[in-house]
């Protein structure tokens, strides 16, 4: 009777063991995800991601959108094609926004002493919600990328407007009207800033439109939904298992 008791306490243990193991394996698995993706948003997003002043109505909804698609296609390719899981995007997200606060609070407060205010990160978790109910709803990549693409790119201003639109009150500073967030970037001078990049609605689409926000707004969400049929099937070929027949020597 005590040997079956030891033997039932070792196996509970093993089992204790096995799960812990599992957790320890995937919290790294996650960690890595999250810093790859995370990357992958600063070198192409970058500035326009990282400052509030950077911000604005012509570039940002263009180049964010289009960059941060990437992930979420390419993990949703494997997630439903493989488990029928439409959380792909959601996950990708979710993981993003906690890598970028981490970033934001440790390396731009904790180091850099800018405020949070000034680089607080966007949010996609919106977009990627529409994207995997799309999904789950269509059950057709096809659709998703039309209907969701596009949605992806016409919903990511408006989502992020709450958070942005305090710092677009225009101020008067010494005699010049500019947005709170333009005063904020002065009292915070950054080294290197490209600011012949950052020429806020400039160029010929406010010629062409009158407006900036609603062309910028149609074409993310035509280049995302290409970018979306791209990396799904990057996310195809590197979520699939390829076997090579054995040649006889």
């Amino acid at each position: 009777m005590e040997d079956t008791c030891n033997l039932h306490k070792r196996m509970q243990k093993q089992e204790f063991l096995k799960e812990n193991l599992i957790l320890l394996l995937l919290f790294p698995c996650f960690l890595s995800f999250v810093g790859g993706y995370h990357i992958h948003q600063m070198l192409l997003a970058g500035d326009w991601s990282f400052w509030t002043d950077w911000k604005d109505r012509m570039w940002w909804p263009v180049v964010a959108p289009i960059a941060d698609i990437a992930f979420p296609a390419a993990v949703q390719s494997i997630l439903w094609t493989k488990f029928k899981m439409p959380i792909g995007a959601t996950f990708c997200t979710v993981g993003l926004f906690f890598g970028q606060w981490m970033n934001r609070y440790w390396n731009f407060w904790g180091w850099g002493t800018y405020p949070l205010n000034f680089v607080f990160p966007e949010t996609l978790i919106p977009q990627a919600v529409v994207l995997d109910g799309v999904l789950m709803i269509s059950n057709n990549f096809v659709v998703t990328a039309l209907v969701g693409g596009e949605l992806w790119g016409w919903l990511f201003y408006p989502t992020n407007w709450p958070m942005i639109a305090p710092y677009h009150v225009p101020v008067e500073y010494y005699g010049q009207l500019m947005s709170m967030a333009d005063l904020i970037q002065y009292e915070y001078i950054r080294t290197s800033t490209p600011e012949y990049i950052r020429m806020v609605e400039t160029g010929t689409m406010r010629s062409f439109a009158g407006g900036v926000l609603g062309v910028s707004a149609f074409f993310s969400g035509f280049v995302s939904a290409c970018m979306y049929f791209l990396w799904w099937f990057f996310g195809k070929f590197f979520g699939s298992t390829k076997f090579v027949r054995h040649s006889t020597v």
